[in-house]
């Protein structure tokens, strides 16, 4: 096998970490130092090598040695639920640029995970970094007032996205989903909230349920921790997405207390289901006879699929819009937005009835990488280049699975494809994912960084395309499938699947000082 180095090549040897591919530091007859130099992005800019960077591969420790050692000072060794993955559990990584990531072994992968969608325009952006220098040397946290930046970003945010006529900013999209659900229960007065299966909308208790849920606990409540109240959760309606009928029976019978639905209008936390416009237009206009909030969590869509997120795209406009993730370029930033008489109930109005503070909101940096961002995909071919890439992913696939004989049904939108293991059409429910075969999904995608691609295995996890990316990193990506998948149908797929859908079925109960209780689900994105 080989290893381009810029339109040279490498040959590589196989490494004992999960059986990957690392360049042997032989090229043409004369040692590379196992670095692949001269590697060039989209755009023509070079990833530096890690001399250029002063990290010294040979002494620097081994992933392994690493991973051991957050594990015995980090619960689980990672900092959030879904980043300690069965089979890649020594996984440490050092370096991110363009479409790649190093891991301390100096192996290196295309990836398409892209950390659950912040990198648009790929890891490292060598203008957003620069735009964040640039206000470091001027301002930092001060905690109180305004900045320029939050007033230019402000007024950015509103002019792009339909619903939005004043913008308040948070660190996460958890946070702007939190006080999405506080402000429509201050604004009616209400208890209930409505979302839907398949649908994340964070961490916080009130949505914190049926998200990917085993077949028995479809239609009935499925937290994702334990520590949630009871009647936290039996203020939470869960009802079926693209589901018209149960929409409507919904409001008909629990109308006058709900105070807000809250949906991505598209459900990548599950892959990808497409809404029908019918239902998003069914939520609007259930919301609006009822006087309750509809709030679209575009935390994922936002930006992404395009300027104005998903609702520019549908026509169909919400009350409330919460935003995140490609908003920065991977910069932790997020933001609630909408109508102006919903956002002044918030307390940055002296006064006010909803509680609203935090002390990294706006802050200067992050401020500074969103602008930059949304510069940048307002003025570059971003949303050109990648929805064209995706088109190319999405039909390759469909053809390697053909040519394999394997059932599989691909499918995405714009920059995010997802293929799922099973016959038939497209799914439009959470209950058509029940079909995929998840030991495929997985197994597969164990096997990808043999061949220097990344993709989340985790089951129903979509993946993602970046500005960053070319058409060659897609023949890359096609290549590696194929063999990938040919390797997992030899071995008959996976059957050990523990920790690798950890979105669901918690256990009622409570954790005590002298350990954790069994099978408590992990938090996602």
């Amino acid at each position: 096998m080989r290893v381009d180095h810029g339109d040279q090549a490498c040959l590589v040897s196989r490494t004992t970490f999960g059986n990957a591919e690392q360049c042997s530091g032989f090229w043409q007859g004369s040692s590379c130092g196992g670095q692949h130099r001269g590697r060039r992005d989209r755009a023509g800019s070079r990833s530096r090598t890690d001399e250029e960077l002063g990290v010294n591969s040979r002494s620097a420790p081994s992933g392994t040695s690493l991973a051991e050692r957050a594990r015995r000072v980090i619960p689980g060794g990672v900092n959030s639920g879904q980043r300690s993955i069965p089979g890649l559990t020594d996984l440490v990584i050092t370096r991110a640029s363009g479409s790649r990531f190093w891991d301390a072994d100096g192996r290196e992968y295309t990836d398409y995970h892209a950390a659950f969608g912040p990198p648009l325009l790929g890891h490292n952006d060598p203008d957003v970094n620069a735009a964040v220098a640039a206000v470091g040397q001027r301002l930092d946290l001060c905690g109180v007032a305004v900045t320029d930046g939050e007033v230019e970003l402000a007024e950015t945010l509103a002019g792009l996205i339909p619903s939005i006529d004043k913008v308040l900013l948070t660190s996460t999209g958890s946070e702007a989903t939190f006080h999405a659900l506080r402000v429509s229960r201050a604004a009616t007065g209400r208890r209930l909230v409505v979302k839907f299966q398949g649908c994340y909308h964070g961490w916080h208790d009130s949505v914190s349920l049926n998200v990917i849920s085993a077949p028995d606990r479809v239609g009935v409540p499925d937290p994702i921790s334990t520590g949630i109240l009871p009647e936290v959760l039996d203020a939470t309606l869960v009802l079926r997405f693209n589901d018209v009928a149960a929409v409507r029976a919904a409001f008909a019978e629990h109308g006058a207390d709900i105070a807000a639905v809250i949906v991505e209008p598209v459900p990548h936390n599950v892959g990808c289901l497409l809404p029908d416009q019918e239902f998003l237009a069914a939520l609007r206009d259930e919301c609006t006879r009822a006087g309750s909030v509809l709030i679209f969590d575009e935390v994922i869509t936002g930006f992404r699929h395009d300027l104005g997120g998903w609702q520019r795209i549908s026509g169909i406009t919400p009350d409330l819009t919460t935003l995140g993730k490609a908003i920065a370029n991977g910069y932790p930033i997020g933001a609630l937005g909408g109508r102006a008489d919903l956002m002044d109930l918030f307390s940055t109005h002296p006064g006010a009835p909803a509680f609203f503070a935090g002390t990294y909101n706006g802050h200067p940096a992050v401020v500074a990488a969103a602008l930059a961002t949304l510069t940048k995909l307002r003025d570059e071919p971003v949303h050109e280049h990648v929805y064209r890439l995706g088109d190319r992913v999405r039909a390759g696939l469909t053809e390697v699975f053909a040519d394999l004989g394997v059932d599989a049904v691909v499918t995405g939108y714009g920059s995010v494809f997802v293929s799922y293991f099973m016959s038939g059409p497209v799914p439009r429910t959470y209950d058509d994912l029940l079909r995929n075969d998840a030991g495929m999904f997985i197994g597969y995608r164990r096997r990808l960084p043999e061949h220097g691609i990344f993709e989340l295995p985790l089951n129903l996890k979509r993946s993602h395309i970046s500005y960053a990316h070319t058409d060659a990193d897609v023949d890359r990506l096609l290549e590696a499938t194929r063999a990938a998948v040919a390797d997992t149908l030899a071995a008959g797929g996976v059957t050990e699947l523990a920790g690798t859908a950890t979105m669901g079925g918690a256990q009622a109960g409570t954790a005590t000082m002298g350990g954790a209780l069994p099978n408590a689900a992990g938090g996602g994105s």
